[in-house]
């Protein structure tokens, strides 16, 4: 098992890409802590998995983000991993985008990742060694209509892993994230079905892909256990793209 002993937090982990990582992690050895804002659907995600604990937190709450941290410490015996997977959409571009929601979707997808690291720095400091796993997107990587506050936040969580890893390399505590192109995940499928003709919305996005279709929680997730593994062990900084193809053709 590649993450056998490993103890873990996955935030935004209710479901989709969350939850599945945090079911490839289990099945990998490895004890994990599931969070998510949503309590009572964290409670079941974390009951299906074997050895599970929910800890609900909002990650745009830095006493929350702390106690989960401690908490989660606490109930592990350590913790080894982290990922910060908790995420919103929001579409717009500049001139229509209102700025609460720009301050929204900054705070919960790019705001969160400086929130977690500093709560748990000091942790994987003392003990010599850590790994932190961020999700963002290939919205980062390039531009996209109606994407404005979306496209800015990923493409913060990009650089900022980069920066955390530089700085954490001297421990060594290792920062990569992921760049999903268009995963099968309840905020997708809601978005889709949002659409005035959801089969043809679907059926574009699928031909977005080279590979065929949109991905699955499980293509990303075996990402981030690879990332987490010692296999990686020389891995930091990097933004590793699974995106179908998605981004290899212009």
């Amino acid at each position: 098992m590649r993450l056998q002993g490993r103890k873990a937090i996955v935030t935004g982990a209710a479901a989709g890409i969350g939850l599945e990582t945090a079911r490839r992690f289990a099945a990998e050895g490895a004890r994990v802590v599931l969070s998510d804002i949503d309590s009572a659907a964290v409670e079941t995600a974390a009951a299906e998995i074997d050895g599970g604990l929910a800890i609900a937190a909002d990650v745009t709450d830095q006493g929350q983000v702390d106690a989960l941290i401690a908490c989660a410490i606490k109930a592990m015996s350590g913790l080894d991993i982290l990922v910060n997977n908790a995420g919103i959409p929001m579409l717009g571009g500049v001139e229509n985008l209102a700025e609460a929601d720009w301050d929204r979707e900054l705070d919960v997808n790019l705001k969160s990742v400086y929130r977690t690291g500093r709560a748990v720095w000091p942790h994987f400091k003392a003990q010599g060694h850590g790994v932190v796993l961020n999700t963002a997107s290939v919205a980062g990587l390039a531009g996209s209509a109606g994407q404005a506050s979306y496209g800015a936040a990923k493409a913060g969580v990009i650089n900022l892993t980069r920066c955390m890893a530089i700085d954490g390399a001297d421990i060594p505590i290792r920062v990569n994230c992921i760049c999903p192109g268009f995963i099968e995940t309840p905020m997708l499928m809601d978005y889709l079905a949002g659409q005035d003709d959801p089969a043809a919305a679907r059926a574009q996005v699928d031909a977005m892909h080279p590979l065929g279709g949109i991905g699955r929680p499980a293509d990303i997730a075996g990402g981030f256990v690879y990332l987490a593994s010692d296999e990686a062990a020389w891995i930091t900084g990097t933004a590793l793209t699974i995106d179908g193809g998605l981004t290899a053709g212009i």
